[in-house]
């Protein structure tokens, strides 16, 4: 699952954890990217408070750090992590700042690289973001999995253009605003694994104003053993 959590104006502008934690808790998601985790002005700590609930392995990627609190994003994993994930700052020159989470995870499957990441506004500053994404995809033999929020609504240098070889595969849902869902802004790309199932979920709509994206896949090369009995899989293998 990738899910950008802000709310905005009249949408959930205190931050409705609950709400949150209960959506992904719906979908049960064995590994789940968080884009816009904000602790400034609270009483709380959003980024343990998530871990706490959703358990498992998680790292928090801190882009902007405050005396009055923290902005950032998470990768929460119910599996081990290979090694310690690596933080990358990915800002492009003057303008805000961003991060990518690459995490090498051991799933009963085997290896996989995930990449959780919070790209810029400006074409440009994407562009050139999406080529450290597609580094750090190649920095291991593992089928690999890039998610979270691209902002990225142009063809013309768009970051599905620059990954579209690397990551064949990708979900396609409109995400943004989640009241009246126009563009495609949060996805799951993929690199040797099927996008199994996929789907936007609606009913999140009340808590931000993205919609979280849930992919249901599998590694290609569990596909090519299974076969032709991959029905007892399932999706549920990642």
């Amino acid at each position: 699952m990738t899910w950008n959590v802000h709310g905005t104006f009249s949408l959930n502008p205190r931050f409705d954890l609950e709400g949150a934690i209960a959506v992904i808790q719906k979908w049960s998601p064995q590994i789940v990217g968080l884009q816009e985790i904000d602790s400034r002005g609270r009483n709380d700590n959003p980024f343990a408070v998530l871990e706490d609930a959703l358990g498992g392995h998680s790292v928090g990627a801190k882009s902007i750090v405050t005396t009055d609190g923290d902005y950032g994003q998470m990768l929460i994993s119910r599996w081990p992590w290979v090694k310690p994930p690596l933080v990358e700052d990915i800002s492009y020159r003057e303008r805000e700042p961003r991060r990518a989470i690459a995490a090498d995870i051991s799933t009963p499957f085997g290896g996989l690289r995930v990449i959780s990441t919070h790209l810029g506004l400006s074409i440009r500053e994407r562009h050139e973001q999406a080529q450290r994404l597609l580094q750090l995809a190649s920095e291991t033999g593992y089928p690999a999995i890039v998610l979270g929020d691209f902002n990225d609504w142009f063809w013309i240098n768009s970051v599905r253009g620059a990954l579209a070889e690397r990551f064949p595969v990708r979900t396609q849902h409109r995400s943004f605003p989640s009241r009246l869902p126009l563009m495609r802004l949060d996805r799951i790309y993929g690199y040797r694994v099927r996008l199994v199932r996929t789907f936007a979920d609606s009913a999140a709509r009340s808590i931000s104003d993205h919609l979280p994206v849930i992919a249901d896949i599998t590694p290609l090369h569990i596909l090519n053993a299974a076969e032709p009995s991959i029905g007892g899989l399932r999706a549920e293998s990642l």
